[in-house]
């Protein structure tokens, strides 16, 4: 393989020299189609015909890999499961960006992609593409499978590739003659199957699921077996042409190398994995033949859950020439091409994001975002599943989220003494917490090691002593420097180490000018209200407005593709938004103290108020509170801010999982509903007569839409709020209040008063992750009868959830103030 080492370049500059024998619609200046916060709407991808009502319906249409050759960027679309074929295409887009749906389209849920460089052909999906765009599809009945990774061979280099299979099958297929032989039915465990990549002579595949029940069972193992505890779900495997082998019984997603998508260019070359665990997630690394464990924070739990349904795909890939990007659990991380055992050093995050990205890549000097966008699995609100692409400049990606994220080395885990943990990253983030706790009753020492220039050189950073109590909080210096962080204990014990980060997001003046159409809560004017869904019946934008007619609009791209136009068909359809789109039961309800959600389990959690008018001032009910605008995940729009909500992995995947929320911004507009429509955001909600101004589009007679990008909305403001879990409320004694929401946001301040004559104690908790055990001690303070006790807590200090518990009954309040 080292012979290939600079083949890669040569032939990348060959491929992108050539041109695409195929015909395409007549081509159309790339600067005429409509563009709005880095989407095109005319490269929307569907996987069902326009007028589909009563047709077979795929309730997902993401986009499953996008590539660029040949001159030209192709991607594919993917159903939740179809071995065999489907209606999904394989689209094109020359470099006007004008698209093309390739006649040879055979679908199917697959996204896998590889460049195999001897036969000079792109692998994407089940389509071999040679340098002159011609295309050829492998018969999917032989082929069969949903195809998550194509990866180079053991032996044949010349002729054979290898395929993975979601279902864990392993084929070897002949890139001249597409002659398909199936090599393993199901070798490894896991139901979820992945990545997979061929390095350091073995290849190796990654699964991120796990179900006792899959229907291919157990019975065709050649390694492993069903998982022992919660622990094992997935796999990270690999096989030497002989024999199979468990690495870890862990999920994981991708595998691949600084070769990327034309595979690694030397059989030295180093192998990266990424997966996760209840701690955080796991990058692994293959080196000189040992494998290697380093951990990172998770921004997200919506890709947590045990089936590893809600993962797809998460990958390291090239942005640019000489940059690559790791994309996991809601963070996309800068990430070294060179990153090795003694060069670990660079891995730094870039922003946090809201979109689901199951690929990406780079076409001319701008980065390309896959998307899940809009599914319809569980989700009727949504007429036809669709995605789309984003583009945007390298430098954009720091324009998402805020660099946060949460994990940990040990949750509630054995410690034998002496024994480090693995490195955590520390790199890139302004605030950093450490949470330590154990089950001694006496005190333990932990000592924090540092390696400072990812060399594998670890230096003592301090010794911290947890006393018998069993936990303490460690703000880290901002002014401290360095890659990973590990840890060490002088005792056996059950061990917490646990970490929060939190960067606070740069706002532009200029960013505000983007939602200037939107309506402020307090605005006098009058704003378009109503109810917006993507239709099932074509591919329009439905819109009912909340007056005596229920007047019906439909909002569509022109044939053109340059112009979102407004009209009122004759067809009317305003009963079916009506129903399936209506204004959903809210979630939450209000009291006096602050935002209260029931979730699934009963379990009770709060959130800051907003302004009263939330509550009473919409002709339709309150504003929508809960959505889904990109697949699987929900975005809650709660009393002014926005919210990120995973779904509930235990209670059938199809409610949210409050436990896990997170905040995104501050808004306080008069935003009735949300939805995404051909890989846009829309929000209603624009000032009556607001002008055409690139994200506000109107009918032309006072009515308009909002339309951008999901991650727009970090830039509306930042997450901020007051509220509490008591205010003026009788409590009991030995009473503890509900969960009050703590992470996402920055500066915090808490009240609390009492109506008692005498002092009360009141003990502040966190929750500082979200396994059993999470509730620690952060405080106890004393209340004087009649005074208002204030405590600001440290900068940086951060935890997913506060609560507090009182010593003797009274009415007591207790206010956050986060700004």
């Amino acid at each position: 393989m080292d012979a290939f080492k600079f083949f890669v370049p040569l032939c990348f500059l060959f491929f992108t020299a050539c041109q695409s024998s195929v015909e395409n619609k007549p081509e159309v200046e790339a600067d005429r189609y409509l563009q709005i916060s880095g989407i095109y709407p005319h490269l929307t991808a569907y996987n069902q015909p326009e007028d589909s009502l009563g047709k077979l319906r795929h309730l997902e249409g993401g986009i499953g890999a996008v590539v660029p050759w040949a001159n030209h960027l192709w991607y594919l679309t993917y159903p939740p499961h179809q071995r065999s074929g489907s209606n999904d295409k394989l689209y094109m887009v020359d470099e006007n960006m004008n698209l093309s749906i390739r006649p040879e389209s055979v679908g199917g849920t697959h996204a896998n992609r590889m460049i195999h460089q001897e036969s000079q052909q792109l692998i994407i999906g089940p389509y071999f593409i040679d340098t002159l765009g011609n295309v050829r599809a492998a018969d999917v009945q032989q082929l069969e499978g949903r195809l998550t990774a194509t990866t180079r061979h053991l032996t044949d280099t010349e002729n054979m590739v290898y395929f993975y299979d979601m279902e864990g099958m392993v084929y070897e297929v002949n890139v001249h003659t597409l002659a398909v032989k199936r090599l393993f039915e199901k070798p490894v465990p896991g139901w979820h199957g992945k990545g997979a990549y061929l390095g350091q002579s073995r290849l190796i595949v990654a699964n991120n699921g796990e179900h006792q029940g899959h229907p291919m069972g157990y019975s065709k193992l050649l390694a492993g077996g069903p998982a022992e505890n919660p622990e094992e779900a997935g796999v990270l495997a690999e096989w030497d042409g002989t024999e199979w082998r468990i690495i870890e019984r862990k999920q994981f997603t991708d595998v691949t190398g600084p070769g990327g998508i034309y595979g690694n260019g030397s059989d030295d070359d180093p192998v990266w994995s990424m997966g996760w665990d209840k701690r955080s997630v796991i990058l692994k690394l293959l080196d000189n033949g040992t494998w290697y464990t380093y951990r990172l924070p998770k921004a997200s739990h919506a890709f947590d859950p045990r089936h590893g349904w809600f993962t797809e795909w998460p990958r390291i890939r090239a942005v640019s020439e000489d940059r690559m990007m790791m994309a996991m659990h809601a963070t996309l991380f800068d990430f070294p091409k060179a990153f090795s055992r003694s060069q670990s050093g660079g891995i730094a995050p870039l922003a946090t994001h809201l979109r689901y990205i199951p690929d990406f890549g780079y076409w001319k000097d701008r980065v390309i975002l896959a998307a899940d966008d809009a599914s319809r699995m569980q989700n009727p609100i949504v007429g036809q599943p669709q995605s789309n692409l984003w583009f945007g400049k390298l430098s954009q990606l720091a324009t998402f989220g805020p660099k946060i994220g949460w994990g940990g080395v040990w949750i509630e885990d054995a410690v034998k003494p002496g024994q480090p943990s693995d490195a955590f990253l520390l790199n890139g983030y302004a605030q950093r917490v450490l949470h330590l706790t154990h089950d001694l009753d006496q005190a333990v020492t932990f000592t924090l090691e540092l390696d400072a220039e990812g060399n594998n050189q670890w230096t003592i950073l301090k010794a911290v002593t947890v006393g018998a109590d069993g936990y303490h909080f460690e703000l880290l210096p901002t002014d401290l420097r360095g890659t990973w962080l590990r840890l060490k204990t002088d005792q056996a014990c059950v061990a917490s180490a646990f970490l929060h980060y939190y960067s606070s997001r740069s706002f532009d003046n200029n960013e505000s000018a983007l939602f200037g159409g939107l309506a402020d809560i307090e605005a006098q004017g009058a704003a378009t209200a109503g109810l917006i869904r993507p239709a099932g019946h074509n591919r329009s934008l439905q819109m009912v407005l909340p007056d005596e007619n229920n007047a019906y609009w439909e909002v569509n791209l022109n044939e053109e593709g340059t112009d979102l136009t407004f009209a009122q068909p004759k067809e009317e359809h305003s009963r079916e938004v009506l129903q399936v789109g209506a204004l959903a039961e809210n979630p939450y309800t209000v009291d006096d103290a602050s935002v209260i959600l029931s979730n699934y389990d009963g379990q009770r959690f709060r959130l800051p108020k907003g302004d009263a008018r939330y509550e009473s001032i919409w002709s339709l009910g309150k504003p929508r509170a809960l959505r889904e605008v990109q697949s699987e995940r929900y975005l809650a729009n709660i009393q002014g801010q926005f919210y990120e909500i995973p779904r509930a992995e235990g209670a059938g995947n199809h409610v949210p999982e409050y436990r896990y929320i997170k905040p995104v911004s501050r808004h306080d507009k008069q935003i009735t509903d949300y939805c995404s429509w051909r890989g846009l955001l829309v929000l209603t909600g624009v000032k009556q007569g607001a002008k055409e101004d690139g994200q506000v589009f109107t009918n032309g007679a006072g009515m308009g839409l909002w339309f951008g990008a999901i991650d727009d909305l970090w830039k509306l403001g930042k997450p901020s709020g007051i509220g509490g879990p008591w205010k003026n409320t009788p409590v009991k004694t030995g009473e503890v209040s509900d969960p009050y929401l703590m992470t996402g946001f920055d500066h915090k301040q808490l009240e609390l008063s009492h109506d008692a004559n005498q002092t009360v104690k009141v003990r502040i908790e966190v929750a500082i992750h979200h396994q059993a055990n999470a509730w620690q001690t952060y405080q106890t303070v004393e209340v004087p009868a009649g005074e208002t006790f204030k405590h600001e807590f440290p900068k940086g200090f951060h935890a997913h959830w506060v609560r507090l518990w009182i010593d003797q009954g009274c009415k007591a309040t207790a206010i956050f103030r986060y700004d």
